[in-house]
C-alpha cells in the first residue's frame, strides 16, 4: 500500500544559541511543495541561498555534522533533521538566519513539541522508501566502529557505545519502528566527558555552551576548586557531581540516554539520504563521521537500485491473465515450439509472459547432455511469442493472424537458463503499433536478474 508524502500544515519558528559559535539564530521550519525533500536556506545572507539537506554536501563531521553549498554552510544540522525524520516528514524548508542550528537543551524534543503543535498535512504525492535487500557493511578499525545494515519491514536502529569508563561504560539503546521516536529517543540529549569539556573552553570551541545544553560526565577526581570555575564560568550559584557521576545540571531521562542519543544522531544524518527507509541499522561506537561515510554508501546503492530494470512480480495466487488455452487461441505456435505459459499482465503498450523452464524440455536433450542450457535462440523465440500477444491483441480475431520475426537487435545473454528456473519475460513498444508492426524492447528475468535483452520488430499477417 503506497503512503503519501507529508509536510507541515503551518509553520513554526525556534530561536537560541548555537553551541559552537555561540551565535543566536532564528529557525524557521515552514511547509514545502511535494518532492522538495529538506533543504537549509540563509536568510542573513545576501541572495539567500539555499543548502540541500543531502549527504553529498557534508563538509565537517568533527562536532557535528555541517552542510555548504552555493557558498554558505550551516553547522550541527542533525538534531532538527532527526525531528523531521522522526516525524516523518517528507518535505519542508529550514530558514535560518544564522551560520548554525540552536542547540536548545540538545536534544531533538523541542522541534519535535513545536512540529506537533504545528501539525501535519498530506500530500498528493507518494512517499520514496528505500528497502535495504542485502547486507551492507562500513568498518573504522582505527576507531573499533563498525556498522551494519540489514533487511527489515520497518525503520530499525540498534546502538552499542562503550566509553570504556566507569561512568559511562556499555550502553544499548533500540528502536523498533521510527514511530518510537517521538516518545523514546527525541528527548536524548548529547553529552561530553568533563575533560573534553575543558579541553572545548580551553580553546573556545562551545562559546555557545551552557550546563543546560549537554550532559556532562565526571569520570575522574574533581577539585572543589575546579567546580567553583564551572561554576563561575556557566553562571551557575553551584556545581557538583551527583553519585552517578555526572553533574548536578540535569537527571537522566534514561540510564542509557547516551546510547538513544547515538540513535538519534543516525536518524538525523541519514535523513540526509533523502528517502525513508526499511532496514536494521546496527551500529557499534557509531559517530557523525562514521555515520555520513555509511549513508554515503547507501546513497550509492540507492543511485544503483534507481537505475536498475525492476524484474515484474508475478503473484503465483493470483489467476494469470491468459493461460494456455487462451495462449492458443491467440498464437499459431504448437508444441514443441510454444514457449510461454501464462500471461499476467497486457496493456497498450506492454506485456509480461512467465515461461516454466523443466528437466523435460525436449531441446535438453542435445543442448548439453549432462549440462541442460536453455538455447539462447529459444529464449529469444519466447520473447517473441509473449511479444506476439501484445501485437495480436491489437485486432479483434487474432487466431486469423500469423506472426513473424522481422527483425533482432542488440542482443545480449547475460545468464544461463537451467531446468527448474522461471524465466518472466517483460517487453514494452518502443514506438507504436502501426499496419501490424510492432517494435519492442525486453528482457527476460530470472528471479531479480535479467538473464537476456533484445530489441525486436514483429510483423502480424492475415492468414490466406
Amino acid at each position: 500500500m503506497s503512503v503519501k508524502q507529508v509536510t507541515l500544515k503551518q509553520e513554526i519558528t525556534v530561536e537560541g544559541a548555537g553551541l559552537h559559535t555561540g551565535v543566536n539564530a532564528r529557525l524557521t521550519l515552514k511547509p514545502a511543495p511535494e518532492n522538495h525533500g529538506y533543504k537549509f536556506q540563509r536568510t542573513d545572507v545576501k541572495g539567500q541561498p539555499v543548502i540541500d539537506a543531502d549527504v553529498d554536501n557534508v563538509v565537517d563531521t568533527s562536532r557535528g555534522t555541517t552542510l555548504s553549498a552555493n557558498g554558505v554552510k550551516v553547522s550541527t544540522t542533525e538534531h532538527v533533521l532527526a525531528a523531521l525524520a522522526g516525524m516523518e516528514i517528507d518535505n519542508a524548508l529550514i530558514e535560518i538566519d544564522g551560520p548554525e542550528v540552536p542547540i536548545l537543551d540538545g536534544s531533538s524534543y523541542q522541534f519535535v513539541d513545536a512540529i506537533s503543535k504545528a501539525g501535519l498535512r498530506e500530500q498528493e504525492a507518494t512517499r520514496t522508501y528505500f528497502e535495504i535487500k542485502e547486507n551492507l557493511t562500513y568498518e573504522e578499525p582505527a576507531r573499533n566502529v563498525e556498522m551494519l545494515a540489514v533487511p527489515s519491514p520497518d525503520y530499525r536502529i540498534t546502538v552499542m557505545v562503550d566509553y570504556n569508563s566507569p561512568v559511562l561504560g556499555t550502553q544499548h539503546a533500540q528502536m523498533h519502528k521510527i514511530t518510537e521516536f517521538k516518545s523514546e529517543i527525541a528527548k536524548c540529549r548529547t553529552f561530553v566527558f568533563l575533560h573534553e569539556l575543558e579541553m572545548l573552553l580551553k580553546h573556545d570551541l562551545i562559546k555557545g555552551g551552557d550546563l543546560n545544553n549537554a550532559i556532562v560526565f565526571v569520570d575522574r577526581e574533581v577539585p572543589q576548586s575546579k567546580l567553583d570555575e564551572l561554576a563561575t564560568l556557566f553562571k551557575k550559584p553551584k556545581v557538583e557531581v551527583k553519585h552517578l557521576g555526572f553533574l548536578n545540571n540535569v537527571e537522566l531521562h534514561y540510564q542509557n540516554e547516551p546510547a538513544r542519543h547515538k540513535l538519534l544522531d543516525i536518524i538525523g544524518d541519514f535523513a540526509l539520504l533523502g528517502v525513508h527507509l526499511k532496514g536494521h541499522i546496527l551500529a557499534a561506537r557509531p559517530g557523525h563521521a562514521a555515520n555520513v561515510a555509511f549513508a554515503k554508501q547507501f546513497k550509492e546503492v540507492i543511485r544503483k537500485d534507481k537505475t536498475r530494470v525492476r524484474a515484474p512480480q508475478i503473484d503465483p495466487n493470483k489467476p494469470p491473465l491468459f493461460d494456455i488455452n487462451r495462449i492458443e487461441s491467440f498464437l499459431p505456435h504448437r508444441f514443441p515450439f510454444l514457449m510461454i505459459d501464462k500471461i499476467t499482465e497486457l496493456s497498450e503498450t506492454g506485456v509480461v509472459g512467465v515461461k516454466n523452464v523443466t528437466a523435460s524440455e525436449w531441446y535438453f536433450q542435445g543442448h548439453f547432455p549432462g549440462n541442460p542450457v536453455m538455447p539462447g535462440v529459444l529464449l529469444i523465440e519466447a520473447m517473441a511469442q509473449t511479444g506476439g500477444i501484445l501485437v495480436l491483441n491489437t485486432v479483434p480475431d487474432p487466431s486469423n493472424y500469423w506472426t513473424y520475426f522481422l527483425k533482432i537487435e542488440t542482443a545480449r545473454f547475460k545468464q544461463m537458463v537451467k531446468p527448474g528456473d522461471t524465466v518472466v519475460f517483460k517487453l514494452e513498444l518502443i514506438s507504436p503499433i502501426r499496419r501490424g508492426l510492432c517494435h519492442m524492447g525486453g528482457q527476460a528475468f530470472v528471479g531479480d536478474k535479467v538473464v537476456m535483452e533484445a530489441e525486436m520488430m514483429a510483423q502480424i499477417v492475415k492468414k490466406g
